[in-house]
């Protein structure tokens, strides 16, 4: 939820800055205009409430007077009736204030650059070269037929986008987490285990509610949801808070799994497990001041980025455009593995810095002195499971279709 104060104080500039994100100038100056109405509504009933408060105290000294109280007993009961109106009317005027707001996505930073999608993104660098291959790589469906993913049960116990990992797959996939938990925890993440039902207010703290509800799985009768990422229950773990600036930067991996219903989706990446309805990941989420907050976001690239150094993953850094940037982003850099099989860089980790816009959504605040200001919050993927463990199965693999396993991994297999 970007600062309607800001937008007050300096229309232009953000409606420059939010032009970049081809929002609607006539949205932000409905924007606006409702803020004022709504500001003046409220003033109304503050008002009304500040002379009900007065009434009432005059009873008290009307009785020890001995004054008749009927006619302000009359006025005290015609303000109430005016104060429930002008209750409803700020409630009705709040709520349209808000239904534009959670619509408008943040703020980009000013470096990032212009571009409609992921097309404009631009390469920061490239890390570790593809290896080459004496023979035609197979992408990793067709590898699969070494019995490390089954498709077909998958389809079988739910639907399609379902997969079963077994045997070394299995392995692998849980040698993944833990090797990623603990390099997380030598970086100074601290491991959380949250749950992965969340309810509304979660969702509409971070920004994925009201806009991408569509996309989400939704406990039939009740207001909870299945987490899409472990960025929404892991960062409103401090939903309505005050964090005392000694306690920041607060760091925190956690492992979970994850549910898309993929509804924007349709035809894309239909084979393998590149975008499942279910899928593990493990995060990163930092919760930082502001003057902390570009440090930390660096430090968590170069998390994600070294994890695939040690992992022996070809991959580039990718800054995105305000185009191809998600809903709450203030900034974002992706990283991308080299997949021999599709001869293709393709996503595996997406770590973004937001600045205030879910902190301002989810109450979290932190007291430097006497001040209560917003935090930034900040996350990532580290990695996303599934995606890593193609990556393995297609950049390590032989011509007889068996696969080899990441040194850094042979502890973690038994």
């Amino acid at each position: 939820m970007i600062d309607i104060k800001l937008l007050n104080r300096d229309f232009d500039g953000v409606t420059q800055m939010l032009k970049r994100r081809n929002v609607d100038t006539q949205l932000l100056e409905e924007l606006r205009s409702v803020h004022q109405v709504f500001k003046a509504v409220k003033q109304e009933l503050e008002s009304a409430q500040a002379t009900q408060n007065e009434k009432s105290k005059l009873f008290g000294q009307y009785m020890k007077e001995k004054k008749d109280i009927t006619e302000l007993k009359a006025e005290v009961e015609a303000n109430k009736l005016l104060i429930t109106q002008k209750q409803e009317l700020t409630r009705l005027e709040e709520e349209k204030l808000n239904t534009i707001l959670t619509s408008i996505p943040n703020i980009p930073d000013e470096d990032v650059p212009v571009g409609e999608d992921e097309d404009e993104n631009v390469e920061i660098k490239k890390v570790l070269e593809p290896k080459s291959f004496s023979f035609t790589p197979k992408e990793h469906w067709e590898l699969a037929e070494n019995g490390w993913i089954d498709f077909e049960r998958g389809v079988k116990v739910a639907k399609s986008r379902f997969s079963v990992i077994s045997g070394m797959g299995a392995k692998i996939e849980r040698a993944l987490v833990n090797f990623m938990l603990d390099f997380n925890a030598e970086r100074g993440f601290g491991e959380v285990s949250v749950p992965v039902i969340t309810n509304r207010a979660s969702l509409m703290g971070t920004g994925q509610l009201p806009k991408f509800e569509e996309d989400l799985y939704k406990i039939e009768g009740e207001e909870l949801y299945l987490i899409p990422t472990g960025e929404v229950p892991v960062t409103n773990l401090f939903q309505d808070e005050i964090i005392p600036l000694n306690e920041l930067p607060i760091k925190m991996t956690a492992f979970t799994q994850c549910f898309r219903k993929e509804a924007g989706s349709a035809g894309r990446d239909t084979r393998g497990i590149i975008r499942q309805h279910q899928f593990p990941k493990v995060e990163l989420v930092s919760i930082t001041s502001a003057q902390q907050s570009d440090k930390v976001f660096q430090e968590m690239v170069e998390c994600a980025s070294d994890m695939l150094e040690a992992l022996g993953l070809p991959y580039r850094q990718m800054q995105l455009c305000t185009g191809d940037m998600g809903f709450s982003a203030a900034r974002t850099i992706d990283l991308e593995v080299w997949l021999p099989g599709q001869a293709t860089y393709r996503e595996i980790s997406s770590i973004s810095n937001t600045r205030e816009v879910q902190a301002r959504r989810a109450k979290i605040r932190y007291k430097d002195g006497k001040k209560n200001l917003l935090v930034h919050t900040l996350n990532g993927s580290s990695l996303a499971v599934g995606r890593t463990m193609v990556a393995i199965m297609e950049n390590y693999q032989n011509e007889n279709g068996s696969i080899d396993i990441p040194e850094v991994l042979k502890p973690y297999i038994k």
